[in-house]
């Protein structure tokens, strides 16, 4: 694994680290090696009264960090600038800004 999808693995899992269970929330990391997406999933617990949410979901791309959710009061941009990943190198495409891979993910409307 390159050092920047170690970095943003350490950083995704700790959100789900320090917050097991709380809030009346289950809390499970999603940690995707092969593919370089690390997220973290809740459920309302015990009551259930949602299904599973997106806290957080970061991926790397070639050499950037691509940020498509961000729910917590400690953002993940923080935490990776402070990690030494400049912001030039962290895209909040949950903000809007754009990726680097969106031709993937374009709409193909004969399909």
């Amino acid at each position: 694994m390159d050092r920047l999808a170690e970095i943003v693995r350490e950083e995704v899992q700790k959100y789900a680290a320090g917050n097991r269970r709380g809030y009346n929330l289950i809390v499970f990391p999603i940690l995707d090696d092969n593919e370089r997406v690390y997220a973290v999933n809740f459920i309302s617990y015990p009551d259930r009264e949602t299904g599973a949410n997106v806290m957080l979901m970061a991926r790397v791309v070639g050499d950037k960090v691509v940020i498509e959710e961000d729910t917590t009061n400690k953002p993940l941009l923080d935490a990776l600038k402070q990690r030494g990943i400049p912001r030039e190198q962290i895209i909040l495409a949950y903000q809007g800004e754009p990726i680097p891979d969106a031709d993937q993910y374009e709409l193909n409307p004969t399909r």
